[in-house]
């Protein structure tokens, strides 16, 4: 009976009926298609090549080895995840350095100006549960 007068006090005009778009349910913000040059992208660094790539210093020193890489969720900055020291996997210490820190060659991966020591200096990376 209650929803026969509701519908009725809404047809005479007397309540207004909620109106609902379809966008109102949308979740995210709207997203933007970019026309990329494909050709610079595909002869980019694959991430598949850069995780277990030994990192030297600029001394031909090996400092470390790529475990992982991270993009943060809140600044979307791409992480390298470097494992340093320890010997047949005991003992290695994982950091967290911008990818913006490593240079890429075609036979090497670079640190400049790090060492082992600097890097064991870091704060310990451990993963987020």
């Amino acid at each position: 009976m209650k929803t026969l007068l509701l519908a009725a006090a809404i047809a005479a005009g007397s309540l207004s009926a909620p109106v609902f778009a379809p966008s109102a349910f949308a979740q995210g913000t709207p997203q933007t298609v970019v026309n990329l040059n494909v050709s610079n992208v595909s002869s980019g660094w694959r991430a598949t090549k850069i995780i277990g790539a030994t990192i030297y210093n600029e001394t031909d020193e090996k400092i470390g080895t790529v475990d992982d890489l991270i993009v943060s969720r809140t600044d979307r900055i791409p992480y390298a995840i470097i494992s340093v020291g320890g010997f047949l996997g005991m003992g290695t210490k994982l950091v967290a350095v911008p990818m913006g820190n490593l240079q890429f060659s075609m036979d090497r991966t670079l640190m400049a100006g790090a060492d082992k020591a600097a890097l064991k200096d870091l704060p310990a990376f451990t993963y987020a549960k």
